[in-house]
């Protein structure tokens, strides 16, 4: 008895089960201190260069899941034990029903009477009992034995008596033409097959050279008047299989012998050799169609993926920098493939990467003018800067050298202010992709301003009201140091604006499920065709009597990006009076609400 390995299969490390570390939280600085760098993120190692493959990965992977299937499902079909004990029991009825046939026409024809001293007796008869035995086995396949109720054999329809001994009988093979080299090629391929298919093994059928009524149990149970059969192997490691059935030869109920027909079953395992080559035949029909819609399948899967990472490649390795800008009016196509009109998930992924592109390429252009900007912002102190040190090396004048010095400290203050907004700027997406968004009340947050800002008014700052509309909620999603953030710095450019006895007013209410918040001043407004340009960086349109450099010019740009990344707007506009005239700026701000 064979015993099946166990096999256990091993799979790639799971990358996935590393713990993550959790992100950075940013410090919180106290006013006029610097806050520290943010750590670099930890060195991701390049991914390695993807080699041309002759066969794609998820295609052999789509293909080996659909055979897989298959293969079980033909295996299951090639175990037909069920079958195959149908017809051996089938089998082995009409063998026993034959049998019976036999022994009531050799108890019927090879009788006769002998005198004994108890009186007359039957007996069988061995020169009448073989004749009549051959001729009726002359055209059965099965082989019968005969035998006396004193256990010997007495005929055997494969042996016949000849002078000086007997000559067995061998059935000759059908006649038909000597099978191909695809025939035995096939025949030996579904041996090997069916030799791992599991089937019970049954007890071997032994030949004896003279066998006795006592060497098999069917013929013992036959003896005492029974009817048995049995199935036994042919030999131990063979498929074949003996059928054996022996019956009582008896004549008015008295048991005179035993017949025995013993016949193998080769003409069964050739039917299910026939059904299995039927079965091997569907299957090879279903494995062709199956491996043909499986490459389809995966090419209409793995082809789109394999042509997206190469592009995803180019535009890593900065080869397809012209094609990859699809912006508004470049006129260049992009070069992630589009394949929208797929309306499948390849489809939705074609299209998010074209959109992560474009975004990408857009905010590589925005950090290009930042900092272009920046360069320009920094360089005009820097050349002030430059001009009133090299001045002050040769004035001899110590009151003309003293306004060079303030003009220098000056200049030192308004590129420190510089840098401090710039690095605040550039580290605003970061701060609001960590950050979590949570319920803020919009009115608190303005009443403290509004309360804070009165506290500290100064005589020449104008007065400010806060006013609601309508009932709350004001709640909005958000992070809240962010938006105060926001509204400081209109407040504070509208403070800068307004005359001493001036009015900002706050007005807060809710309009379409948003809540809008509107600040308004009495100065001078915003000059014509310049309502979306104050929200550039480094818009330099400040009050005259404001000392020059006291803005970096990036609150309201920093203010937009904020109400940006709160999914709201931010909006200007002029205060007009019944005549038209400009009577004050106003700012719109509308956040959507909770």
């Amino acid at each position: 008895m064979s015993v099946a390995p166990h096999v256990t299969r091993t799979g790639p490390p799971d990358d996935d089960g590393a713990q993550r570390a959790d992100a950075p939280v940013p410090a919180v600085t106290a006013p006029g201190e610097t806050a520290p760098a943010d750590p670099p993120p930890a060195a991701r190692p390049p991914h390695p260069r993807r080699r041309a493959r002759r066969f794609s990965p998820l295609t052999l992977k789509i293909l080996f899941v659909n055979v897989f299937a298959l293969v079980v499902l033909a295996i299951g079909f090639l175990y037909v034990d069920d079958y195959r004990r149908g017809l051996i029991e089938s089998r082995l009825a009409a063998m026993t029903i034959e049998a019976r046939l036999i022994a009531t026409g050799i108890g019927a024809a090879a009788t006769v009477s002998v005198d004994t001293d108890t009186g007359p007796e039957e007996r069988l008869s061995p020169d009448l009992a073989r004749p009549v035995l051959r001729r009726l086995m002359e055209s059965a396949p099965e082989r019968a034995r005969l035998y006396a109720t004193t256990t010997e054999l007495i005929a055997d329809s494969r042996v016949l008596s000849a002078v000086g001994g007997a000559v067995e009988v061998q059935p000759l093979p059908p006649p038909g033409a000597s099978p191909t080299w695809l025939e035995d090629a096939a025949n030996d391929a579904y041996d090997w097959i069916v030799s791992w298919l599991p089937r019970e093994r049954l007890t071997p059928f032994i030949e004896l050279p003279i066998p006795l009524v006592t060497d098999y149990v069917e013929t013992e149970a036959a003896l005492a008047g029974d009817t048995m059969a049995v199935l036994r192997d042919a030999d131990l490691v063979g498929s074949m299989q003996i059928l054996s059935v022996a019956v009582p030869v008896q004549r008015y109920r008295e048991v005179l012998g035993v017949l025995q027909l013993i016949a193998d079953s080769t003409e069964i395992d050739q039917s299910i050799r026939q059904v299995r080559f039927s079965i091997f035949k569907a299957f090879a029909a279903a494995l062709a169609i199956t491996v043909l819609l499986s490459v389809y399948l995966a090419g209409t899967i793995a082809r789109p993926i394999r042509r997206l990472a190469r592009a995803a490649e180019r535009v890593r390795t900065r080869r397809a920098i012209g094609a990859s800008r699809a912006l508004a009016g470049d006129g260049a196509a992009p070069a992630i493939p589009d394949m929208t009109r797929r309306h499948d998930e390849i489809g939705d992924l074609s299209g998010a990467l074209i959109e992560m592109t474009q975004a990408l390429w857009q905010r590589v252009d925005a950090i290009e003018r930042f900092a272009a900007d920046v360069a320009h912002e920094i360089k005009n102190p820097l050349t002030s800067l430059k001009s009133a040190v090299e001045t002050a090396a040769l004035v001899k004048d110590p009151a003309q050298r003293q306004r060079l010095m303030q003009i220098m400290l000056d200049d030192v203050q308004r590129i420190d202010r510089l840098i401090g907004d710039i690095s605040s700027a550039s580290r605003l997406d970061a701060e609001l992709s960590r950050g979590h968004a949570a319920p803020v009340d919009v009115l608190v947050l303005l009443r403290a301003l509004v309360d804070l800002q009165e506290a500290t008014r100064k005589p020449e700052h104008p007065r400010i009201a806060l006013d609601v509309v309508g009932g709350g909620p004001f709640v909005v999603p958000g992070i809240e140091d962010r938006l105060g953030q926001v509204f400081r710095n209109v407040v504070v450019n509208g403070i800068s604006f307004s005359p001493p006895d001036g009015l900002l007013r706050l007005v807060i209410g809710r309009s379409d499920g948003q809540v809008e918040v509107t600040v308004e001043d009495d100065g001078p407004g915003i000059p014509a065709g310049k309502q979306d340009a104050i929200f550039d960086r480094f818009y330099s349109e400040r009050p005259k009597n404001e000392k020059f450099g006291m803005h970096s010019g990036l609150g309201l740009s920093i203010s937009r990006q904020i109400i940006a990344a709160h999914g709201g707007t931010i909006t200007a506009e002029n205060r007009l009076d019944e005549a038209g005239a400009v009577r004050g700026a106003r700012f719109i701000v509308r956040l959507p609400a909770s």
